[in-house]
């Protein structure tokens, strides 16, 4: 490997969250110090994840399979459907396994400061899957800051004549708060104590 690959290595891993250049530079020599048990493995990882990893069609989630493992899944209530803002919100309540529903993934949150209106989301397919025979609650699980509470209220206004029941996560997650960075236990209570919008 020469520099110049020692240094494009550095400036990927630096696009990374949570990872400065300092941190780019240590993880680039851990993995060339370790190029047969983690490196190379790795690498192989990401191609077969470039190459085969899908959004689902129906909710949004990633998964090798469209619609993916969580739409397919018979033991899933299919009456309630928890709206989030990204894919990792999702996995962050996947990991509680404290809701047993479907999901809708927005892809984010309006914002009009940032240029973020709602044919920029998800929004009319989460309308058309809430007006399906077999949804009764939409429960919105957006993240606690303005946007995102811009987002849940113009989400509830939209379900107005839907017919369904909208609920949001309870008090628990804290104003500025985001799902991704929150325990299990914050987001278990908050999920089972949800209430009516």
């Amino acid at each position: 490997m020469t520099t110049t690959e020692i240094d494009r290595l550095i400036q990927l891993l630096s696009k990374l969250p949570g990872l400065g250049p300092r941190s780019a530079r240590r993880a680039a020599l851990h993995l060339i110090k370790n190029r047969e048990s983690l490196m190379k493995p790795l690498g192989l990882a990401m191609e077969a994840a470039a190459e085969n990893v899908q959004t689902c069609s129906t909710c949004g989630n990633l998964d090798t399979a469209n619609p993916c493992a969580i739409c397919t899944d018979v033991k899933r209530d299919t009456a309630k459907i928890c709206v989030v803002e990204e894919v990792a919100d999702l996995w962050a309540l996947e990991r509680t396994a404290s809701f047993n529903g479907l999901y809708h993934i927005l892809g984010g949150v309006l914002s009009p400061l940032d240029g973020v209106g709602p044919d920029d989301l998800t929004l009319d397919s989460l309308i058309a899957r809430a007006r399906g025979d077999e949804v009764t609650e939409i429960i919105l699980a957006t993240s606690a800051t303005v946007d995102g509470k811009t987002t849940a209220h113009y989400i509830t206004d939209r379900l107005e004549d839907a017919g369904v029941t909208v609920s949001a996560l309870a008090h628990g997650i804290p104003v500025g708060g985001e799902l991704d960075y929150l325990d299990d236990g914050t987001l278990s209570a908050a999920m089972k104590e949800r209430r009516g919008i």
